[in-house]
């Protein structure tokens, strides 16, 4: 007599131990928690010379202009075809356009810091080579600091495994105060490694600054981080990135921005120019049409064919701002890539006060 044995599990019970957990739901954003196989990207994921940690995917600040909205495309394109998604989180995704997704359904990298101390602690001697002097930026696709982070704490676990690996070159980026919850751990880190905290402030502008960017912090709670870090002895500065041609870059605006980092205490100011490539333009296009419509034209045109402005226009943004950070005693660079380089000649010497900077080359040209 023979018996045949009946699955142990059901498929439905298969498929939903593959999914990935809802951890939480706020209003409109869900958080869904992920394992990372790895943390740390480098160079050659990069494109540029650093590594970078991203604590989570996706960003509930909902920056207009936010570029990494592509990077969270794949993921939710992944996690649909590998059917790890809870029925009503993939069915809500699928609802929305990629960008709003990108601001609504945020992946929380859980294991993130165990792996990083894996990599550290056991990694190629390629991830060896970071205790060296390579620069890791921690932040580069979304915000380590938002909403998330008060309750997941990703952050925090990632900044105590950095803590225990000294001589390393520490960058982080964020808008957020949260930020200085965690004052003790940068302080310990700081005592043996290079660290530097860019906090992300591109207008004084409050009401401004809500259509830009809907759930972030306000510029005066990014200032008021900025002096607390500034006095617990830890280097920091402001990135004002990108530059909203026609809408933030007007002289007088940045002038205030340049004086008021430099009261805080800010050793530096970075800035860039606006880069658009298409998945950004997704979101921002329809953005510009609705709250600047005198300027949708204008950006389709500058950005029909290239992701960034003119040659004349980021050079002339890099010399204005190298001239207010002189005037204020704080250093600057402008995040030009290679090809820009050779530019500086083209530089426009005047910057009427009445008109925004793209205004002012537009009619040099």
């Amino acid at each position: 007599m023979s018996f045949v044995q009946a699955p142990l599990f059901s498929d439905a019970y298969e498929r939903a131990s593959r999914q990935l957990p809802v951890l939480g739901e706020q209003r409109d954003i869900a958080y869904v928690g992920t394992r990372a196989k790895s943390v740390l990207n480098g160079p050659e994921v990069t494109g540029m010379g650093f590594w970078s940690i991203n604590p989570y995917i996706g960003c509930a600040f909902g920056c207009t202009y936010c570029y990494a909205r592509y990077a969270h495309r794949y993921v939710m394109e992944r996690s649909v075809t590998a059917d790890v998604l809870r029925e009503d989180v993939r069915q809500a995704a699928a609802a929305m356009p990629p960008w709003l997704a990108f601001e609504r359904r945020i992946f929380v990298k859980q294991n993130a810091p165990e792996v990083l101390a894996r990599t550290l602690r056991q990694g190629s001697d390629r991830h060896r080579g970071l205790v060296e002097g390579e620069t890791v930026l921690v932040g580069t696709a979304t915000d380590p600091y938002q909403p998330a982070e008060r309750r997941y704490r990703v952050t925090r676990g990632i900044l105590e495994v950095l803590a225990q690996h000294p001589g390393m070159d520490i960058v982080i980026i964020t808008k957020s105060p949260l930020i200085t919850r965690d004052l003790d751990v940068l302080r310990r880190i700081a005592r043996h490694s290079e660290l530097s905290v860019h906090l992300s402030l591109i207008t004084l502008d409050r009401a401004l600054a809500r259509r830009i960017e809907p759930r972030a912090p306000t510029p005066e709670a990014r200032l008021r981080a900025l002096v607390r870090i500034r006095e617990s002895g830890i280097d920091a500065g402001i990135n004002c990135m990108p530059v909203l041609p026609g809408i933030t870059d007007d002289p007088r605006g940045l002038e205030a921005l340049v004086k008021r980092a430099a009261d805080a205490g800010a050793t530096f100011v970075n800035v860039s120019s606006l880069r658009l490539r298409k998945t950004a333009q997704q979101r921002y296009f329809p953005f510009i049409e609705r709250e600047f419509p005198h300027l949708a034209a204008e950006y389709r045109r500058a950005y029909a064919t290239t992701w960034h402005l003119s040659d004349r226009y980021r050079e002339s943004l890099g010399k204005f701002f190298d001239k207010l950070c002189r005037k204020y005693g704080v250093e600057t660079r402008m995040g030009r890539s290679e090809e820009d380089e050779g530019e500086a000649e083209r530089t426009v010497e005047g910057l009427p006060a009445q008109l925004s900077l793209w205004e002012a080359t537009r009619n040099k040209d």
